[in-house]
């Protein structure tokens, strides 16, 4: 199932990867009806943010306080890899929930989706809109 991604999403991912280099930048994917409309980016709180990723717990609550009074559903998770491919890492998928949300990852100048899945992740389509 293809997802759509907005360009000024995918613009401020890209961005947000190239301001946090060499560590990796985070955030939350909004929107609804598989489609991305907004990046909340966030904090990587991390002790290694080198080589890994963690939003900021505030943030997150905070995103999921405003979906509840009806803004924007939170679609999934953004974060870059500095120096790896734009696929979930060993780390990734040790650290994934299972729970159906989309994982956007930036790697230099590529942009990968995936849908973190109970077996596993799984590469998403995505059109720009």
């Amino acid at each position: 199932m293809e997802i759509e991604v907005t360009r000024d999403v995918i613009a401020a991912m890209r961005a947000a990867a190239i301001a946090a280099h060499p560590r990796e930048a985070c955030g939350i994917l909004t929107g609804g009806d598989r489609r991305i409309t907004a990046l909340v980016e966030t904090a990587n709180v991390h002790t290694c943010p080198q080589a890994n990723f963690e939003i900021d717990p505030q943030a997150l609550i905070d995103t999921h306080r405003s979906a509840r009074e009806g803004c924007a559903q939170i679609i999934g998770y953004f974060h870059s890899h500095p120096t790896g491919a734009a696929r979930p890492s060993q780390t990734d998928r040790e650290m994934a929930a299972h729970d159906g949300k989309l994982w956007a990852i930036v790697a230099g100048d590529e942009l990968m989706v995936w849908e973190d899945r109970e077996d596993g992740f799984r590469q998403v389509p995505y059109s720009v809109a």
